[in-house]
């Protein structure tokens, strides 16, 4: 039986997720990056079945993930900072696995690492936003 204090409380709780290593509660560092999928096999992976998935790509190029996406989390016993595929399961619980490298490539708002070859310098500057003095570009 709940007490009655926890029963009326409005307010949202703090997401459960724990370290998949020491089994304590990790802060998160950074912002949600939601993961998306351009392949039928990866809908195929998470429940959907093959005609509904190839036909939901042939409709888009790419199919968001619902519950899905990576997260930078630090450890207070580690003391280090991780990034974390989070997969939220039910209500209240997630699982969360280190991401791998092949994750990144499904992410969706960063830009890829190892550019697209057909962009120019000036235009990937400008997309990083890391000059600080805009004038000396022109």
């Amino acid at each position: 039986m709940q007490k009655r204090c926890d029963r009326n409380r409005k307010r949202s709780k703090r997401r459960a997720i724990y370290c998949p290593i020491h089994h304590c509660y990790l802060d998160s560092v950074s912002q949600k990056y939601p993961l998306f999928t351009d392949r039928a096999g990866q809908l195929q992976q998470r429940g959907m079945n093959r005609r509904d998935a190839l036909l939901l790509i042939a409709d888009r190029t790419a199919v968001p993930l619902q519950g899905e996406w990576l997260e930078a989390f630090w450890c207070n016993r580690c003391q280090k900072t991780k990034w974390y595929h989070v997969c939220k399961k039910g209500d209240c619980a997630y699982t969360v696995s280190t991401a791998s490298k092949e994750l990144w490539c499904q992410v969706s708002g960063i830009i890829h690492p190892s550019s697209n070859p057909s962009v120019s310098e000036f235009t990937q500057r400008q997309a990083r936003g890391i000059t600080f003095n805009r004038s000396n570009n022109f």
